[in-house]
């Protein structure tokens, strides 16, 4: 009886994961390929076929202008194939090309020119970076904000807080100059700048004094995997204190603004201490630790937090994809970038050992990022026993 409950447990938290977790990637692959789409039909280009996911076709159908909509049986991205490619990687397709007529290589993608061709590529991320922007600022026109003023509670004994001198009724105004509107974003400011040296105005008995305090390398284990963070050592205020603050529609679109730049900003300054050593790749993630993360914000967060997850991963995949790397997006601007340099396209032998290129980097982060996530649940599992 005992396997039995762990099995019925294991295929209900499995499935528990799993439907949120298509539910999340379908919304922003979906925005990210209608992004790609209105751009290409609006620079008059031809779309053969608007897939999310990949592999053999589940349903689908034509629509007026012959573009085929369709769900295919691996759920994990999406494509968009215009007129004269090869594929949804929008590869050109040379002999294809040859036998067009006039008319239709008119409303190929490889004859567009370059500024049409990088406007239809760029519309992809910047259809997610724009879900991303509005999901927050609904959210925070809807339901409002809590805020808790950054006043400081208690100091822990022996912390990174206690050595620089903060006393309980601190009330922290700025870091680095920049002000800080309430606990959380002070929270999120240390928390991302672990070992690295802050300087913190602070409001004491009525007169501003600086602060200099380095938060130090924390790592927490979570059900998502681990996660270094800096810690100060200092304790927020009771719930008693939080207050709930409504924004209009402008105010909220502005918050949704830096919300979605803060994500941004957070993505680049792990990736730069990834680069110089000073982070572990082991906090990079794949589609079984997102849809973990789906499964667990599905139970805890509800609706509100599936929605805050979205934004996040439209942000994530919005970045990804803009990455120099051929086969993304990035790849084919960095390719137009060349070609607005030299006057002419790359050759097709150069585009194509890019693409190979990227295709092995690519599968070769998924594998590792699958790596990663098998390690973090094995990990969750043994806290779990």
């Amino acid at each position: 009886m005992d396997f039995l409950n762990a099995m019925g447990g294991t295929a209900t938290g499995f499935f528990g994961a799993v439907i949120p977790f298509l539910f999340v990637l379908t919304i922003v692959v979906f925005v990210h390929e209608m992004g790609h789409f209105l751009v290409g039909r609006w620079c008059g280009v031809g779309v053969h076929a608007f897939s999310i996911g990949f592999g053999p076709e589940l349903f689908g159908f034509n629509d007026r202008h012959g573009t085929r909509w369709k769900l295919c049986a691996i759920p994990l991205g999406g494509y968009v194939k215009f007129h004269g490619d090869v594929n949804g990687a929008s590869v050109p397709d040379p002999g294809a090309l040859a036998r067009m007529s006039p008319q239709e290589r008119a409303t190929s993608f490889p004859t567009q020119p370059v500024a049409k061709r990088a406007a239809i590529v760029a519309a992809g991320p910047i259809a997610n970076f724009l879900l991303a922007i509005l999901l927050f600022a609904g959210a925070i026109w809807l339901g409002g904000r809590y805020e808790l003023p950054a006043r400081v509670a208690s100091v822990e004994p022996n912390s990174a807080a206690a050595e620089a001198g903060f006393e309980p009724g601190d009330l922290i105004k700025a870091i680095d100059g920049q002000p800080v509107r309430d606990f959380n974003a002070m929270y999120r400011t240390v928390t991302g700048s672990a070992g690295n040296t802050l300087r913190f105005t602070v409001e004491r008995d009525g007169a501003e004094r600086t602060i200099t305090a380095t938060p130090r390398v924390h790592e927490d284990r979570t059900p998502f995997g681990r996660h270094r963070v800096g810690r100060l050592g200092i304790r927020s205020p009771n719930g008693s204190e939080a207050r709930l603050v409504e924004y209009g529609p402008l105010a909220s679109l502005n918050l949704g603004v830096h919300e979605t730049y803060f994500v941004v900003e957070r993505t680049f300054s792990y990736l730069g201490k990834l680069v110089t050593g000073r982070e572990s790749a082991d906090q990079l993630s794949g589609p079984i630790g997102i849809a973990r993360v789906s499964g667990e914000v599905a139970k805890t967060g509800g609706v509100g937090g599936l929605v805050g997850l979205i934004a996040l991963l439209s942000v994530s995949i919005g970045l990804l994809n803009l990455f120099p790397v051929p086969l993304l997006d990035g790849g084919h601007l960095l390719f137009y970038a060349f070609e607005v340099v030299r006057g002419r396209p790359l050759s097709e032998r150069a585009q194509e050992i890019g693409f190979r290129i990227g295709l092995a980097l690519v599968l070769m982060l998924m594998l590792f990022a699958a790596w990663n996530d098998i390690l973090n649940l094995g990990a969750s599992w043994g806290r779990n026993t």
